[in-house]
């Protein structure tokens, strides 16, 4: 075999390990994003959460928002609250009604799946912290 197309082979090989690699990791990350808003549309409009408690469905763009605002830090929450702001302002002066939800395993799931995408910065933050 002649020896420059070893060498080709064996970087293609190499570029094909690594793009594949980019790929798997691509997917992973584009799992992760779509799986937060995924689950609380699952949550607040699918299992009624939002209805036992009193408050509206939330569209594409709420749920997002929720999502981010739910897995975002301290900082995270307070930029949010300042897009919501700066976009609609009214948006603050609306009032709601909201009530304790009945104890039904629905409302378990849904508020199980809301504490499970809460939970998640807090948990990582405390590994970085104990290292």
């Amino acid at each position: 075999m002649n020896k420059s197309l070893g060498v080709l082979l064996r970087v293609l090989g190499l570029s094909a390990l690594i793009a594949g690699g980019v790929a798997i990791a691509l997917f992973v990350l584009l799992l992760v994003v779509l799986l937060g808003p995924l689950i609380f549309w699952l949550a607040w409009n699918v299992l009624n959460f939002a209805e036992a408690v009193g408050l509206p469905e939330l569209g594409f763009w709420g749920i997002v928002l929720a999502t981010l605002f739910l897995i975002a830090g301290w900082g995270g929450k307070v930029l949010i609250a300042g897009i919501v702001f700066l976009v609609d302002p009214s948006w603050f002066q609306g009032s709601a009604r909201v009530r304790w939800p009945e104890p039904t395993f629905r409302n378990f799931v849904a508020v199980v799946l809301l504490a499970l995408l809460a939970s998640r910065p807090h948990t990582r933050a405390r590994e970085r912290q104990y290292r």
